[in-house]
């Protein structure tokens, strides 16, 4: 048993109830105790004052007091399951179904203070009444839809492509590619770009196209340009935008005659990297000149599409744009990378006097950022329908990220449902010795509770809209988060509880309204038990290679879990050419984050390492040919066949591996560092998609997938 001897019994008594956890295990199995500033700081951070024996417990009974109560609060249950709910007064009670049906009844007490009515079969959000209270009932099935549920039918050979969507190109290797390059759209992705991709992979019998984040980031400052760390989850990437999905290939080049600038130079090649200073300026101001137009001469259907998506956005909507104008009107004197914390006192409240006098003063600015976030919607939507029309089964699986740059757009709009003055962050492990601290703010778990998780439903329903799936980032964090006061070290962070069953119930919900798979990214120090519950609530795990292992090898395929899809890796871990290669071991000797004189040591593991793969391709037949001991490059095709075979759901293969490329996306840590930084988030394809399909090595590795997947 862990001693607190140290802590006050009655701060370790309320730390404990809002969901802090005073004690971890770390990797090695040791435990830690959480330090008491810590706690406090977490404490008032929560807005539960613990300076003193007073203030705890006043915080205490304010924590016991508070439940259904609170205005807008929901009680979430299991279809069939009798909701069970804090009451005591008369018992008759009206339920109103969301389908517009109504039911009366008598509730049943079931304990002093408490009350139960019988369990309800239709699932969705309805109203309950009884006596004073007005209570939200969601009804969730038992589990998210699998994809069997989706595609209709069983089938085991589902696979499906992964792509960064910033180093698609549109340009051709030819110059009778079809799509147009405009000034700007040189280099860097877009959904015009995507869905294309999305034709060719579902032409070549893939289910499913995953995609990094697109959410919101910030339009006054290219150098943010990390999808995991976005302004808002709400709203969308306007850097993505392919105007002519909406406006037509006319109206973008007479809009681009019109322009003043003097693009000369801008010529229609691919690049090795994204220079976003570069090329979001240019774009800004071919959208700005097309919004011109758009309010001068539009036609009267476009007007009628644009009022209602406006009306359908809200408030939300409202304030992501003022955001966005407010950050590009401050930006000249704080700087690029400054957030609304240093903006005027007076503009701290989105639905204040002050920025409601702003936004009328400024109308068209506003009206601008709706308009972008109008045309990367439709945008998106274009994505999905070109995955589904060439035959793709689930298509478009988007991303949410685990939290939102504090300076941004959501923690602007949405203060009193997110965390200040903590980080989301992760406790030293076996791969970052030092910890993380990811400088993101999250949704705070009581906000949640008391809000009828409102700020939950929103994100998810914004990953949803135009989706077949979602991989939600980090899914432990529906469990527990790691928070680390700001300044301090990651070591010195503590968990928080998260209302895990309420989130997961609510998930299955969103998922099967939408129709959707959902995927979580189970990786890192997982919880005990957590892995069951994602399987008990029909989530697919991820099942990574390298991960893959026991102590006697790489585990063969029929080994590797049914209930997670399998891919060769991640945006954060090396491509099958880069491991094998060890360009990562390369990089991170270079910055730094191998201690002096274990380089070595760790070439040596890898080359034992790659033995121990080479065995395990050869027992799973993968490999054929006379064993001549471990070839120069990577067994690419072998690689690919051997993870497709599994009993995965769904084998999800980047973009990278299929190319086979030598360089991973992101390189965690490695942001600055000295004496160069790893090409983080920048990187761009050496192919244009129209090309991507069409390579021989390309088409050897979709094959080697399909013959995988049919013996899986």
């Amino acid at each position: 048993m862990h001693s607190f001897m140290s802590v006050d019994p009655a701060l370790l008594r309320l730390s404990e109830t809002v969901g802090l956890e005073p004690a971890w295990q770390d990797v090695h199995g040791q435990m830690h105790q959480v330090k008491e500033p810590i706690l406090r700081s977490m404490l008032d951070t929560l807005g539960l004052p613990c300076g003193n024996a007073q203030q705890i417990a006043d915080s205490q009974c304010e924590l016991e007091q508070s439940g259904l109560s609170s205005p807008g609060a929901m009680l979430i249950v299991d279809v069939d399951e009798p909701p069970v709910f804090a009451y005591a007064g008369p018992l008759a009670y009206v339920l109103n179904l969301e389908d517009g049906s109504q039911y009366a009844g008598m509730a049943n007490s079931v304990g002093p203070g408490m009350a139960s009515i019988r369990g309800v079969q239709q699932t969705g959000y309805h109203q309950l009444l009884i006596g004073p209270l007005q209570i939200t009932l969601a009804v969730a099935p038992k589990r998210c839809p699998s994809i069997d549920d989706i595609a209709g039918q069983r089938d085991t050979c589902h696979w499906g492509i992964s792509a960064q969507v910033y180093s698609l190109s549109r340009v051709s290797e030819s110059a009778s590619g079809n799509l147009p390059v405009w000034p700007g759209w040189t280099s860097g992705g877009d959904f015009g770009a995507l869905a294309r991709l999305a034709r060719h992979a579902g032409q070549a019998s893939a289910s499913a196209l995953a995609i990094s984040p697109v959410h919101a980031m910030f339009s006054a400052d290219p150098q943010r340009y990390s999808p995991y760390s976005p302004s808002s989850r709400l709203f969308l990437n306007v850097a993505y935008i392919d105007p002519a999905i909406v406006m037509g290939e006319l109206e973008v080049s007479q809009a681009t005659r019109e322009l003043v600038a003097d693009w000369n130079g801008d010529k229609a090649r691919r690049a090795s990297v994204v220079d976003w200073n570069c090329i979001l300026p240019k774009r800004l101001a071919l959208l700005r000149q097309l919004f011109d137009r758009f309010r001068r001469q539009a036609a009267d259907a476009l007007v009628e599409r644009y009022t209602a998506f406006r009306r359908q956005g809200g408030e939300a909507l409202e304030s992501h744009a003022r955001y966005e104008a407010l950050h590009a009107h401050y930006r000249a004197v704080l700087g690029p990378a400054s957030g609304w914390q240093d903006w005027p006192a007076q503009l701290h409240d989105p639905l204040g006097q002050c920025v409601q006098a702003y936004a009328m003063q400024h109308e068209a600015d506003i009206d601008f950022h709706v308009f972008l976030q109008w045309l990367a919607d439709e945008g998106l939507r274009h994505v999905q329908d070109s995955a589904r029309a060439a035959g793709m089964s689930i298509g478009l699986i988007t991303d949410l990220a685990i939290g939102t740059d504090p300076r941004g757009s959501h923690a602007w709009s949405r203060q009193g449902e997110m965390l200040t003055g903590v980080s989301v962050g992760a406790p030293p492990d076996l791969y970052q010795s030092r910890g993380q601290y990811w400088s993101l703010t999250a949704l705070s778990p009581r906000a949640l509770r008391q809000n009828g998780y409102i700020a939950f439903l929103e994100t998810l329903r914004a990953a949803l809209r135009h989706a077949g799936g979602v991989r939600i980032d980090h899914i432990l964090g529906l469990a527990r988060m790691w928070l680390i006061p700001q300044g301090a070290s990651p070591v010195d962070g503590v968990y928080m509880r998260y209302p895990r069953a309420d989130m997961m119930r609510l998930l299955a919900l969103e998922a099967w309204r939408h129709k959707a798979i959902v995927v979580g990214e189970n990786l890192g120090t997982v919880p005990e038990g957590f892995n069951d519950t994602l399987r008990q609530q029909g989530i697919l795990g991820t099942s990574v290679l390298w991960f893959e292992r026991s102590s006697a090898g790489f585990l063969p395929p029929h080994e590797w879990s049914a209930h997670a899809i399998a891919t060769t890796t991640t945006h954060d871990l090396p491509t099958l050419a880069g491991w094998w290669e060890a360009r990562d071991l390369d990089w991170r000797e270079r910055l730094g984050q191998i201690p002096d004189g274990a380089a070595a040591q760790q070439r040596d593991i890898r080359k034992h390492e790659k033995t121990a793969l080479w065995k395990a391709l050869r027992d799973a037949g993968c490999i054929s040919s006379p064993d001549t001991g471990l070839p120069v490059a990577a067994p690419r095709e072998a690689i690919l066949e051997f993870v497709s075979s599994t009993p995965a759901p769904l084998v999800i293969i980047p973009l990278e591996d299929l190319l086979g490329l030598i360089e991973q996306p992101n390189l965690p840590g490695s942001e600055g560092a000295d004496p160069v930084a790893h090409p983080n988030w920048v990187q761009c394809l050496p192919a244009g998609v129209d090309g991507i399909f069409s390579r021989p090595d390309v088409r050897r590795s979709i094959d080697a997938i399909k013959h995988g997947r049919r013996h899986s």
